[in-house]
This record gives structure tokens, sequence and C-alpha cells, in this order.
């Protein structure tokens, strides 16, 4: 099974995998310390703008991936918004106590969720997994028994769904799983499970007997399919995020948009 989606590549697709993913984990550790909310406005918009202008996916799709990031936006700022701490109170009903300081430690937490979530949006968008596991290889010096070891799991994910389908409309056809109650639930997930744990079993079996004749467990020098290396899009790329990230921390501290600038 499958499942390709259209879209546009973008100058954000010839970047180096390895390169992208270690920018990510930079940015999700300097977000992490930064407790200035100003600066997490101007991080989180710098985020959101390379998300619509460089993942090349069609607008309608982008808003449907980041339903999720929304969601949690809305519920980690209001649970932190409605019942955190503070001294400052502007509205106490009930159990609902809303503060200066838990409101703005509600926005930060929430502008930081939505960081975290339109970077990952915007690698997972313009980064194919197997050009990942090849830079991971080649570039971060990955064995390659591990790195070939994900990709054959992450193939196997779409034949099992393709199997699960196959096997709901065979049962189907044999009536199985029209019982209702304790009984029927039960003969449903017996019918589903038994033959899909037999038939993951028999396939990571072979795969790890051709791993194992492809000599995947030695030390040896490898040759690989694709050459991934370093261009000029990459250096484009570190000077680039360098310059925005450095433009929205420098606009947070020295033009911010409140009076606070530490909400811990």
């Amino acid at each position: 099974m499958n499942i390709e989606f259209s879209y546009r590549e973008t100058w954000l697709h010839r970047v180096n995998p390895s390169l992208k993913l270690l920018f990510c984990l930079t940015l999700f550790m300097f977000v992490l310390f930064t407790h200035n909310p100003s600066v997490m406005l101007n991080v989180t918009a710098v985020t959101l703008l390379g998300y619509v202008a460089a993942s090349g996916h069609p607008w309608k799709r982008m808003a449907l991936f980041s339903l999720p990031a929304l969601l949690l936006f809305v519920s980690s700022t209001t649970s932190m918004m409605f019942y955190g701490k503070g001294e400052t109170t502007w509205w106490d009903f009930g159990l609902i106590h809303i503060t200066k300081e838990s409101f703005f430690r509600g926005v930060q937490i929430g502008l930081k969720s939505l960081c975290f979530a339109f970077v990952g949006l915007l690698f997972a968008l313009t980064t194919r997994p197997v050009f990942l596991f090849y830079s991971l290889m080649q570039q971060c010096k990955v064995p390659p028994k591990y790195a070939y070891s994900f990709m054959a799991a992450m193939r196997l994910l779409p034949i099992m769904f393709e199997e699960f389908q196959t096997l709901r409309h065979a049962l189907a056809v044999r009536g199985v799983g029209r019982e209702k109650g304790l009984k029927g639930l039960y003969r449903k997930m017996k019918a589903y499970s038994v033959p899909m744990l037999a038939q993951s079993i028999r396939r990571a079996q072979r795969i790890a007997v051709a791993m194992e004749a492809k000599r995947f467990a030695g030390n040896g020098r490898r040759t690989y399919y694709y050459v991934v290396g370093f261009g000029t899009v990459d250096l484009f790329f570190v000077a680039a995020a360098a310059a925005l990230c450095a433009a929205a921390y420098a606009a947070g501290i020295l033009f911010p948009y409140v009076d606070i600038t530490d909400v811990r």
C-alpha cells in the first residue's frame, strides 16, 4: 500500500537531512530554555513562516496537519491559565483562578507547543525517510544494521495496514465479529490479533535472514545507492536559520510586547 501526496519541492527539500535534524534539536533546546514571552512569540512566528513558505504542500493539507497543534495549544494554554498560581488576580470564580502570572505562563507554554509542532511538521514534510537514514549512516556514522532496520520497520507499517484491511474484509464475508457484547469483542480481537501477529513474526524472520545474508552485522566498509552530502543550499540554510533566529531573539529583547520578561 503506497500513500503519496503531491507537493511542490522547495529548496528545503534539498538540505542535508542530518543538518536539518541537528538544527531542529538545537532549536528545541533553545525554545525549551526560553522564558521571555516576546522572544517566544517571535520564534513561533518565524517557524510558522517557514512552515507555510517552505513546506511545499497545499495550504489545506497544512491546515489539516496543524489542527492537532492548535488543539494542543488551546489545551495547554487554558489548563495553565485557569489553574496556575500567581499574585496578581484577574478573575476568580470557583475552581478557575486566572492571574497575570498564570496567563502569561500559559501563553508561553502554548507558544512552545506550537513552535515544536511547526518545526516537527516542517522537518517531516521536507525530509524523505530514506535520505534521512542514508545521511545518518554517511555523515553521523550510524551503523547500517540499525539504520536499515528502521527503514525496514517503516516499510512494514503500510504492509501491515494493507493486511489488516484484507483480513477485515475476509472476516466480514465470513460473518465474524457480528456478535454483540464482550463475547463478540473477544472473538473479534482473537480473529485479528492471531493472524496479524503470526504474519509479523514470519516477515520479521525473513527480513532478519535477508539482512544477515547481506552481512549487515559486519563492520566492514559499505557502498551506498544514494550518496548524501553537503552543498551550497546547506550553507544558505544555516545562514538563513541563524539570521532569522537571531533577529527574532533581538527583536523580542529590544522591542518587547509586554512588560514581563521571565515567566518561570
